[in-house]
């Protein structure tokens, strides 16, 4: 599996419109690719909070409608990151989406831990509530979305379910690049998965450095590509099989007792 990290800047003077055409151009360079990920909120830009409302979408809004084209013309799969979903009640959800090579929506994730620390995400959207497993021919994908790497037991959800692979689409802040690299290659280990994880980069409204450094880790910890702090296209190709073979040949997930017997 040929996988396709798109860093992606969302300067404030840029307008959504301007940015999904931008976006556009770094896509077509992942020609090739079977998987193409995006960061989180890049259309909207993150910190941009004053203007959720108005930058929110339906489900079929322009960015998925964008996207389609993207995944069609490139014959891969498009995980565009995440956008501010407006639902039928009105009401505003970080929203993650994966299409299928037609263009067809494979999968949805509604960001469940939303960030509160230096942030109005809590204030704004409303959490998600569901966990998912998208099929493909590369095995089973599942989703989680930046400020979720620092919960463990979402992961392990996702895993009892039969995630193998998990995309993580982030707007995750420089002044704690350590703590996404650690959390990245933890969540990978600890969960035997793949872990797809994708920055964001470059400053963002109220001046906030994104952290960049996109990368992909392998069940064993191995960084298998990591991007720099800028906006870039980095391609990397992954045997999705070596989910199986690293829990086949150390099977620490079968070795769990949970609940935990005779413990009180």
């Amino acid at each position: 599996m040929r996988i396709a990290m798109v860093q992606l800047a969302s300067p404030p003077e840029e307008s959504p419109e301007d940015r999904r055409v931008r976006a556009g151009s770094l896509v077509a360079q992942a020609r090739g690719a079977d998987l193409v990920v995006l960061p989180e909120l890049w259309a909207a830009g993150y910190f941009a909070f004053d203007r959720y409302p108005e930058r929110a979408e339906p489900l079929e809004g322009p960015t998925v409608a964008v996207a389609r084209e993207w995944a069609r013309a490139l014959g891969a799969f498009v995980h565009l990151g995440s956008i501010i979903e407006r639902d039928q009640h009105g009401r505003l959800a970080n929203t993650a989406v994966l299409l299928a090579p037609d263009g067809t929506i494979a999968h949805t994730y509604r960001k469940i831990h939303v960030f509160g620390y230096a942030s109005r995400e809590a204030e704004l959207l409303t959490p998600g509530d569901r966990l998912e497993i998208a099929e493909t021919p590369f095995g089973r994908f599942g989703a989680t979305t930046c400020y979720d790497l620092r919960f463990p037991e979402l992961w392990r959800g996702l895993v009892d379910r039969g995630a193998q692979t998990v995309v993580v689409p982030a707007a995750w802040p420089a002044a704690r690049r350590e703590h996404w690299r650690l959390f990245t290659t933890c969540r990978a280990v600890e969960e035997q998965v793949l872990v797809v994880a994708v920055n964001a980069a470059g400053r963002q409204d109220g001046g906030v450095e994104l952290g960049g450094h996109s990368r992909v880790v392998d069940p064993w910890g191995t960084v298998l590509a990591e991007a720099g702090a800028g906006e870039e296209v980095l391609c990397c190709d992954v045997d999705p099989a070596v989910v199986d073979r690293v829990r086949a040949e150390f099977p620490v997930l079968a070795d769990r007792r949970w609940p935990l017997a005779g413990v009180r």
